[in-house]
């Protein structure tokens, strides 16, 4: 796959969290929890979001680039949207950002970009089914099971571009006008989970409640950036030891680049769970505001 340090401990916290929640479904198929077979869908949904992800989808240049902005402090790939590349030109220029405040903008884009693929191969799943529906000639008992699954994707796509929009606005926002010295948050995550949050239906106790939970979860983000960072130092050593023929310090820096990528690993798996909760809490407080 000739992926990064960093990209390869990320797909093992991707896929260790699609095994723990395809054993999850198992147990409720057995005990006939899953009928209209949403939930099976929505895992077959989330193996091709990561298998496109990584670039495992048989696909060329189907791979998302890595999301921590390491490379030398140059990005080497593209947003594929003239808007998005229109506006980070344009931040890069205006002389209004420090060099950590282009890594952490630039985070932001790449983000935003992971957030439109993923809408993206929501929608082709959508439209995929809706195909098949159609051409459905007796309607029946299954058939209205599966609109209801149908109506639920319709709502899932309705608050991916919700949150696309509000994400584009707030980019242009800060590349226009650099980075508000008081702002909350600064995780791109963190700030769709709180723009979502604010627009769900919780109540004031509630949703200060989420604030505190979503600093923890910030400051837990945070962290794995910083062993992302450092597995990728610890690679790039190791790489320039191996060609020295020096067997114990090459010993020594395999010890600690397996220390590094085992708790990079570690984290990663705890942040997209972490992000995975939080997620549902918020969907379920913005399909309350709809009923």
């Amino acid at each position: 796959l000739h992926l990064s340090a960093v990209k390869l401990a990320e797909l093992h916290s991707d896929l260790k969290i699609q095994e723990k929640d395809e054993l999850s479904w198992k147990k409720l198929k057995a005990e006939g929890l899953d009928e209209d077979g949403e939930k099976e869908a929505k895992l077959r949904r989330n193996l091709n979001v990561i298998m496109t992800k990584y670039g495992m989808n048989g696909k060329k240049d189907s791979q998302l680039v890595d999301t921590n902005y390491i490379k030398d402090g140059t990005e080497s790939d593209t947003l594929d949207d003239p808007r998005l590349e229109k506006l980070w030109s344009k931040a890069k220029s205006s002389g209004k950002f420090s060099d950590e405040e282009l890594d952490k903008l630039w985070r932001e884009f790449k983000h935003h970009k992971e957030k439109v693929h993923e809408y993206n191969i929501l929608l082709e799943t959508v439209s995929r089914t809706e195909d098949i529906h159609k051409n459905v000639i007796n309607p029946s008992e299954e058939n209205l099971v599966k609109e209801e699954i149908l109506h639920n994707k319709h709502r899932e796509l309705k608050d991916k571009l919700r949150s696309i929009n509000q994400g584009f606005e707030r980019l242009r926002k800060v590349s226009h006008q650099g980075y508000d010295t008081s702002s909350e948050f600064e995780e791109p995550r963190v700030i769709d989970l709180w723009d979502m949050a604010k627009s769900a239906n919780f109540t004031e106790k509630e949703l200060e409640s989420f604030r505190e939970e979503l600093k923890h979860f910030e400051a837990k983000i945070e962290k794995h950036h910083h062993y992302q960072k450092q597995l990728e130092i610890s690679h790039q050593k190791l790489k320039h030891v191996e060609g020295t023929g020096d067997k114990d310090h090459l010993n020594r820096n395999k010890e600690k680049y397996a220390m590094l990528e085992e708790k990079t690993k570690e984290l990663g798996y705890k942040v997209k769970k972490h992000l995975q909760d939080l997620t549902s809490r918020i969907s379920q407080g913005l399909q309350h505001n709809e009923l």
